[in-house]
């Protein structure tokens, strides 16, 4: 058979909105799904790999509901060839994706069913975050101290989570758009032989394409994968949510002056992230920002045509003003087919200008060439300022309308965009700056032991080199490989902030920032390059700003009192005063829960913004802060609109940076919907969290601040109990986790370790949470707040009643609670006991996993004793019902991961065919399980 005909009975119209509020259509889509990926399975692999197939996914259901043991199952799993058990891998990874793929088109359906019901709008939309404030009777004045300099980026990054290939997305996309389709048809297309059709080979297609990279993905295709997703979404929706913006502010609130620049604006770390990364050099920085430029040069360049082609009025039937008049004559069109079309002689002009601005820029122009030559644009104001003169004669003789369609869209999006995209962000570990300025100054004879010298004297020589205007060494001077890439790099970030403006590179962050010298190495190195300057008076002018990142437990902690010795230090302060006296902060959500587990981590970040907060009131200046959350709860992960919500009083203040990492990027803004409902989240919480109180506690704040202090130490201790201080538990974390095969895996340009070493410490968040999740453990998102709460409560009625009385008022707790419980539904520690299994020494495996399964229970125990639940995710049933679908498809998945772990390892060296397949057998296993888990690391 070629093709397979879908059975009209396993159909049915979904677009009948009588079903489209409950389950019956996601049941049924799943169940032609996986029919018609059996069809393909059988007619490639034969009947015997089908009836194979089917007889694991039985069992596994089986399992799931208690009526086949489990050992059964993972014993004739065991017993499979590793050809056989590579059909059982692919079948069960493709049949995780495409209910993955069922699922995302439910929610979109049951969204589309909640707005046509007339239902109100749903929390994390504009629209109900509006309608709250509107009932808040919030006066101008307030609104507008709240909104200045209001700011809401999303910012993408390269961390390595994303397991699946591009190619893959671009099937399931297909997919998607048929089931879409069908919805949307008023007949019924069960029995339409061409759609049926598409389908089938659409599955076929991703049956016959590989599920694994041949090579690690490099830093450009990082870049241009990052790209692809303005095409795909982020051109429309984003200009698209700050005209919305815009106008709502202005019709509740005319005269406060509001939103000078548009709120939502993207930023990338892609190409500017060279922490712990060797392929992020001078060369990337150049090819990330002109790429940006690129991508957003040929989104206006395209635009213009557009514009062009429609704006066809003729002078003799309109009266265009005389601005525009002047424009049409200045762009030097005279061809005599449109002497009378005045503005698209103008627009033809703009595009000449525009395209003279991408031949400066980028050495050529994108997408069709003028039929004219102009000038270059010196910077978007210039065009912006072209674009009002069209806009308002349009207006003035009744074309309104045409002027609020594309050219308002285009308009609003060179003011997002410019010719720069998005903010590429430098970033980069304290400990090199050090080592790096350290030979600097010994190369000038300014210090010879820079490392020597102690806080003090670090402050005080450089504060000194900052006031001088002199470089440290000559272009040519003889360096280390260290500090000449370094160099190199940042004269390459100058280069590209004086050829595409401030806004190309605006922060520079520093990793492990602990010291006020961290900072002013930062300032020294920029001045250096020339990106930090003194003005005629002496005083310090910058325009890339400098973010301190603070990440594990204690950092966090001393957070407050590092950044007020920050601003005590007079150079700097004059270079924050010369950026609007905002400064920045970075919270690292990965490393301090890897360092202190995740109850502490997450009230050490409350607890940080609080001190930081009460800074920047001391010291005048605003503050925002950057969070660097990772897609997993373990890495800060979870909702956003609630995360936002849940931060401290004055925590928002209107403006927020966030990062979007991995796997996330492509969940999120992989279409205009789900980028529309995401940026959506992101706005209107910050708009909440700005605007109106939030955190509910009043004059208990004090009281409830003090009970999370104790709780978070006793999380703490009992956390580091296991990681940092059970002899033997590196090992055991080791050998029952992936964590070594990860490595290679082809899913990121970076190592997965900063630096070589086999401590806890040395490895990155990523793969440390990555690890957790294959084995089922999850250990990152809830370990040690079990024993935290039930030590704390003990046997106290009254203290329990105290906790559950601030679950249910605080939105802090309620949020770490119910993230938590997301974690927890997924851990299966009968699964994990498989994994365990592969810890060699007895004694060791037992004494590790009876302390990780009896936290598990205490803290599931005392969860649901805090919440009132009869159990997990009472409050989500979105995720419960998903974890019913999905994760008996997981069930195999994990067992022939654990067999081909035991066999690989019992023969490492290996080169047989065999040995090749168990090895990609077990990078299978990894991608099947990461997609079916949806957030991996």
């Amino acid at each position: 058979m070629s093709e397979a005909t879908v059975d009209p009975a396993d159909l049915r119209q979904h677009g009948r909105e009588s079903d489209a509020g409950t389950d019956a259509p996601l049941r049924e889509d799943i169940r032609l799904l996986g029919r018609v990926l059996g069809e393909v399975i059988a007619e490639q692999t034969g009947d015997e790999v089908l009836d194979l197939v089917e007889r694991t996914r039985v069992a596994a259901f089986g399992v799931r509901r208690s009526d086949v043991d489990r050992a059964e199952l993972a014993g004739s799993l065991g017993e499979l060839d590793v050809r056989d058990a590579n059909h059982v891998i692919r079948a069960f990874s493709h049949f995780s994706l495409l209910a993955n793929l069922a699922e995302d088109i439910h929610h979109e359906r049951r969204r589309l069913f909640h707005r046509r019901s007339g239902s109100p709008p749903q929390p994390g939309s504009l629209a109900a975050s509006f309608r709250i404030l509107d009932d808040a009777d919030l006066d101008a004045g307030t609104v507008a101290e709240a909104l200045a300099g209001a700011l809401v980026v999303p910012v993408v990054t390269a961390h390595p989570t994303e397991v699946r290939r591009k190619t893959i997305t671009q099937v399931q996309r297909q997919v998607t758009e048929l089931i879409r389709r069908r919805d949307r048809s008023a007949d019924d297309l069960a029995g339409d032989p061409e759609w049926s059709g598409k389908l089938w080979r659409s599955v076929l297609t991703l049956w016959q394409t590989a599920l694994l990279r041949l090579s690690r993905l490099r830093l450009q295709d990082e870049i241009d994968e990052a790209l692809r997703y303005y095409e795909l979404s982020l051109f429309e929706v984003i200009p698209a949510i700050n005209t919305q913006l815009r106008r709502a502010l202005q019709d509740r609130w005319p005269d406060a002056g509001l939103l000078d620049r548009p709120m939502l604006q993207p930023g990338s770390w892609i190409g500017g992230d060279r922490d712990g990364n060797p392929f992020v050099t001078a060369d990337a920085v150049r090819r990330a920002t002109t790429r940006q430029a690129e991508t957003a040069l040929g989104h206006h360049l395209a635009e213009l045509v557009e514009l062009r082609t429609e704006l066809s009025m003729s002078d003799r039937l309109v009266t265009p003003t005389d601005e525009l008049r002047e424009l049409a004559v200045r762009s030097g069109d005279e061809s005599p087919f449109r002497a009378d079309e005045p503005y698209r002689r103008a627009l033809i002009g703009l595009h000449a200008r525009l395209a003279a601005t991408a031949e400066r820029v980028l050495g050529r122009v994108p997408g069709e060439a003028p039929p004219v030559p102009g000038e270059p644009y010196a910077d978007p104001v210039e065009l912006l300022a072209d674009l009002a003169v069209v806009d308002a004669s349009l207006r003035s003789h009744g074309a309104g309308a045409l002027a609020d369609d594309r050219l308002t869209r285009l308009r609003e999006a060179v003011e997002v965009f410019g010719f720069h995209l998005c903010g590429l962000d430098m970033r980069q570990n304290s400990s090199v700056h050090e080592e790096v300025l350290a030979e600097l100054l010994a190369w000038a004879g300014v210090c010879e032991d820079y490392a020597g010298l102690d806080e003090e004297a670090r402050v005080g020589l450089l504060a000194g080199e900052l006031r001088l205007r002199r470089p440290l060494v000559r272009p040519d001077a003889e360096l280390s490989e260290l500090a000449r890439g370094e160099l190199d790099l940042l004269r390459a970030a100058a280069d590209q902030v004086a050829l595409l403006g401030p806004q190309a590179i605006p922060n520079y962050v520093i990793s492990m920032c602990e010291s006020v010298s961290d900072v002013l190495e930062v300032a020294v190195l920029l001045k250096e390059v020339g990106l930090l300057e003194l003005d005629g008076n002496g005083q310090p002018t910058c325009p890339v700003g400098i973010s301190p990142l603070f990440e594990t437990i204690d950092d966090l902690q001393n957070a407050g009192a590092t950044t007020a010795a920050m601003l005590a230090q007079p150079l700097y302060r004059a270079m924050v005063a010369g950026r609007g006296d905002r400064q920045e902060v970075m919270l690292g959500y990965s490393d301090s829960n890897k360092d202190g587990g995740y109850l502490a981590a997450n009230w050490a970040l409350y607890r940080a913004e609080l001190a930081l907060v009460e800074v920047a009131r001391t010291e005048g200046v605003r503050l925002r802060l950057f969070h660097g959350r990772g897609g997993t709860v373990g890495r800060g992960g979870g909702p956003s609109y609630e995360a936002i919500r849940a931060q401290p009083p004055g925590a928002v203040s209107g403006s927020l940076r966030i990062t979007e990492q991995g796997e996330v990027i492509a969940a999120k803004y992989a279409d205009p919907d789900l980028a529309r409902r995401n940026l959506e989240a992101l706005v209107a919480a910050t708009l909440e969290a700005s605007l109106l109180d939030v955190e509910g506690l009043g004059g208990a704040a004090e009281e409830a601040y003090a009970l999370l202090d104790d709780l978070a130490e006793r999380a703490r201790r009992a956390y580091s109990a296991l990681v940092h201080e059970t002899p033997g538990f590196v090992e055991w974390f080791r050998a029952a986790t992936p964590i070594r095969e990860l490595g290679e895996l082809n899913i990121g340009s970076r190592p997965p370790s900063r630096k070589a070493g086999d401590r806890i410490t040395d490895l990155r968040a990523i793969p440390w949470v990555f690890s957790w999740s294959q084995a089922r453990i999850m250990l990152p998102g809830w370990y040690g707040t079990g024993s935290a709460l039930e030590s704390w409560v003990g046997d106290s009625d009254e203290r329990l009643g105290q906790l559950r009385e601030l679950h249910e008022r605080w939105p802090f707790l309620r949020t770490v609670l119910s993230n938590m419980g997301m974690v927890l539904a997924k851990t299966d520690l009968g699964l994990a006991a498989r994994y365990a299994g592969l810890v060699a020494d007895e004694e060791l495996r037992a004494r590790v996993f009876d302390q990780i399964t009896a936290e598990h229970a205490r803290t599931c125990r005392m969860l649901l004793a805090v919440t009132g639940d009869d159990e997990l995710l009472a409050d989500n049933p979105s995720l419960a019902r998903s974890i019913r679908n999905r994760f008996p498809y997981l069930e195999p998945l994990h067992h022939l991961q654990v067999e081909m772990l035991r066999r690989r390892r019992g023969n490492p060296d290996g080169e047989s065919p065999d040995d090749e397949l168990v090895r990609r057998n077990i990078q299978l296993t990894i991608n099947g399980i990461a997609t079916a888990l949806r957030n991996s690391g």
